[in-house]
Parts: C-alpha cells; structure tokens; sequence
C-alpha cells in the first residue's frame, strides 16, 4: 500500500515560518491552503456537516490532525473525538449514581447485541485496557456522541480496531450514514520509526488535551526542573492556560508493547485501502530524504532538538528561537528510515494538516 507524496511547496513562496507559533502558524495556513479553508467555511456556513472516520496505526496523529484543521478552519463548527476516550468517560457516568442511571436508560433502549444489559454493565465497570468492547456497545455509544454535536462537523478515531469490525456490515450499515451528511475515510501512513519516538519523548497538556513532544515538536515556552533534572514543556495553545505538559504512562518503552497492534492497524489500513463507495483522504507523514525538497520546505520537516542546562549562562544571547540562554537547545535534521528501510525525513504536523484541508476540500468542495 503506497501513498501519494502531497506537495505543500509553492514556488515563489521563500517565506520562513515558525510552526510552533500559533500566529505564524495561522499565516502559514492562509497561504499555504487559504483558498480551500475559504471553502470549507462557506461549506460548513450553509449548515453543512461531515462525518470523517480517521485510520492509522497507534500514535499516529490522528488527534492531531483533526485538531489542527478544526482550530484552522472553524472550532465552532468542527470537533473531534475518540473512541478510547469516550470508553474511559463512561467510568466517570458509571461512578455517579443519577449519570449511571441515565446510561442504563439509554442502553436499554439503543444497545442491541449478544450481550444482557447486565453483563455490559459489568464489562464497562471491570474493564481492561486489552479486551475490545462489543461491536454493537460502540456502535451505541458512538450514536450518542454523534448526537451530542448533531449540528457539528466530526473526526472520529478509534473505530473499527479489528478486522472483524471492519468486516462486518454492520459498521458501515448502521454507522456510516447514520446522519445524513458525507462520510468520509481519513488514512494515515507513517513509520513505525517516527511511532516509537512520538510515544517515547510525547508529553499532553492535561487541560486542553494538546500534544507535543519534547524531542521532536516542543512549544515555544519551555522550563527546567533543577531538583528533577528533567525539562518540561509548557503548553502554548492560545486557547489553553498554560499547563505544564505531561507524558503517558507507559510511553518510555515506545513501541515494543504495541507490535500486535501495530500489525492489526496495517491489516485495517489494508482493508480500508481496498473499500469502495467512500470517499478516501490519503495522509502521509514520511517523505524520501532524497527528494524531499521537491515536495516540502525545508521548515516543514521536523527536526530533532537536544537540550542543554547551564545555570551560570543567564545573560547569554538565544542558541535558537527556543534557547533561553539558560536552556541551551540544539537544533539538527532528523533522518529515519521507513519501514521499507528508506532513509526518511518525517513532517511536521501543519504540512500534513495542510494535505488534509486540501484533499477535504476537493471531496466536500468539488
């Protein structure tokens, strides 16, 4: 399964930006896809929506991505939300009585599926983080959340997670379609390279949910925690108060305990790939290091960042436009190979974000 290589370069256009502005990041989407952001505001203007199923491996961004183009093109009028996400909510309905009793309501009258209503109750209160839930459970749920945003445009991520999922009728009969606007199925390929160090150096904003990464995305306001000895990321959403940026548990191993599931998101890549009667948008997030410059500017690929504390440094001038002069932080090209073992450069999150609004413009746009 190969996937297109998008161009954002345009040529004419030397102007440099800093993605990790959220001004500059701002200009840097009018230029780069003004014309189809205008698009699909006027689309969604009308009181039009979409549906957009996103599909990748593990930490691939999906979230990411779907952020991005909401807090590019309208927040008002675009959301996003995961199915891992809404299973974790479900333990905070379940430990209040009155939400609890309204779940159940609920269930009894949407859920239909080879399990009782008790034994469902049971599985969501003694869960585990291995065992899928039932088909027919998330196919309910997902309703419900749709719903609650009946007059937004919506990412969902998390779903189908196996094969038997993807394969059955039932997820495309009685989701897709379910409200009567486009669906759309939104792929994203990356290297399992670009997965292992995304989990091992990701930190989120426990406010706002925005993620970063310290070695190869940080945001512009970064601290030292000297009894530590650790650097931590501020969070600098515009729309965030500015929390200090946590990892995920677990994370520190990177991809090892995930190679199973690794492997069943590729088969479900696979079995998307091949579907027909919906509408696809191809997301690539590895470009050849060899001709990268046809396709991409260079501030667009991401770069790999060190960090250096020097407490007796505090008038020096900045290293780059993330030294402190106490943070003394070094910035150089990263190169990884793909998982056909080409040396690779990786995208930053706004480029891809770019091939998104672009290719979802064409499809609701056309």
């Amino acid at each position: 399964m190969d996937f297109p290589i998008f161009q954002t370069k345009v040529k004419g256009i030397t102007r440099k930006f800093d993605l990790n502005n959220p001004k500059e990041r701002k200009e840097y989407f009018e230029l780069k896809a003004g014309k189809e952001i205008k698009k699909i505001r006027q689309y969604l203007g009308k009181g039009n929506t979409f549906i957009a199923y996103l599909l990748g491996k593990k930490n691939s961004g999906k979230g990411t991505y779907a952020k991005m183009f909401a807090e590019t093109v309208d927040p008002e009028k675009v959301d996003h939300f995961s199915i891992g996400d809404m299973i974790r909510g479900i333990d905070k309905e379940l430990a209040e009585p009155e939400r609890k009793k309204e779940l159940i309501k609920f269930l009894e009258k949407n859920y239909r599926g080879r399990l009782s209503l008790d034994e469902i109750i049971h599985d969501l209160e003694n869960r585990d983080t291995k065992t899928l839930r039932p088909t027919e459970l998330i196919l309910a749920l997902a309703k419900r959340e749709i719903e609650k945003r009946k007059k937004k445009a919506l990412f969902i991520d998390g779903f189908p997670r196996d094969l038997d999922q993807m394969n059955s009728a039932l997820f495309f009969r009685d989701l897709i379609g379910y409200r009567d606007d486009p669906d759309i199925l939104v792929l994203i390929d990356l290297p399992e390279s670009v997965i292992d160090a995304r989990m091992k150096w990701r930190k989120v904003c426990p406010e706002c949910q925005t993620s970063r990464n310290l070695k190869l995305l940080p945001t512009s306001k970064i601290e030292y925690d000297e009894t530590k000895k650790e650097f931590n990321l501020i969070c600098d959403n515009p729309n965030c108060k500015g929390a200090k940026m946590l990892p995920k548990e677990g994370d520190e191993f990177g991809i090892e305990p995930i190679k199973e599931r690794l492997q069943k998101d590729a088969e479900l890549m696979e079995k998307a790939f091949s579907l027909y009667g919906i509408p696809k948008v191809f997301l690539r997030n590895s470009i050849p290091a060899n001709i990268a410059k046809e396709y991409v500017d260079e501030y667009e690929i991401t770069p790999e960042y060190d960090y250096e504390w020097d407490p007796q440094n505090k008038k020096a001038p900045h290293q780059n436009k993330f030294s402190t002069g106490q943070i003394k932080i070094t910035e150089k090209p990263w190169v990884i190979p793909d998982d056909k073992g080409v040396p690779s450069v990786s995208l930053l999150a706004a480029p891809v974000a770019v091939s998104l609004i672009k290719q979802m413009a064409n499809i609701l746009c056309p």
